[in-house]
């Protein structure tokens, strides 16, 4: 068998890889993914319990109906911003900011690509909204600060399972093993393909999008392909 198979777009638009898709990392954006993501965690716990034990050790009431916000809120803003993402990656990358997203449908050179400049910019929301939240005391800033968090924990999500899992820009251990995960990276391949327009634009969701639009057939090929390139 060939060690390069490459999924062509009828329309020539999109060109994906598995040679390139299943080399090996390189270790530099291996390394700075742990840290930073090791660096993020324990930068939120500590967020996290300064703003609550701040209120407690002043003197002032346990702040439960804020502690209930904050953690609705986050589970509220993940869930989100997988809808987000999904209309943004199709009303927009791939329409007015598609000179942008182009870069990460063509043969990554290098450890980055233009198109990372969105983590950046999907990273100012969630900065502000943890730093109004983090020093201001009251139910509002609660919201804030869950809503801050829930970003940046799909975000690291994101990170893990669309540039470590996905495209393999560095390792990602015992994940690339959870049997859902795996449909969600096959599932994202069939997005670089076209075959269905595009979808899914979502990730954690795309295999139910596949499945609204008659592709789980597709899915399991793509899923049986990846685990000869994996082994």
């Amino acid at each position: 068998m060939a060690t390069v198979i490459s999924a062509v777009a009828t329309a020539g638009q999109y060109r994906y890889d598995y040679g390139r898709l299943f080399q090996r990392p390189a270790g530099a954006p291996s390394r700075a993914a742990i840290v930073s993501s090791f660096g993020i965690t324990s930068m939120a716990a500590i967020a996290v319990y300064y703003r609550f034990s701040s209120q407690i050790m002043e003197g002032g009431e346990f702040p439960i109906l804020e502690m209930f916000g904050t953690f609705v809120l986050s589970i509220g803003s993940s869930v989100g911003m997988e809808f987000w993402a999904r209309w943004a990656h199709k009303e927009l990358w791939h329409a007015s900011l598609w000179d942008m997203h182009e870069s990460h449908h063509k043969p990554r050179v290098g450890a980055f690509e233009k198109n990372d400049v969105f983590a950046i910019i999907n990273a100012i929301p969630a900065i502000a909204l943890l730093s109004f939240g983090l020093f201001n005391h009251g139910f509002f800033p609660g919201l804030c600060f869950g809503a801050g968090l829930g970003i940046t924990v799909f975000g690291m999500a994101y990170m893990f399972v669309h540039d470590g899992l996905v495209h393999r820009r560095f390792p990602v251990g015992p994940i690339a093993a959870v049997p859902y995960l795996r449909r969600v990276a096959a599932a994202h391949h069939i997005h670089h393909t076209d075959k269905f327009d595009g979808v899914p634009y979502g990730l954690f969701l795309g295999p139910k999008e596949l499945e609204e639009v008659d592709g789980e057939e597709e899915l399991q090929k793509e899923i049986r392909r990846r685990n000869v390139y994996r082994n």
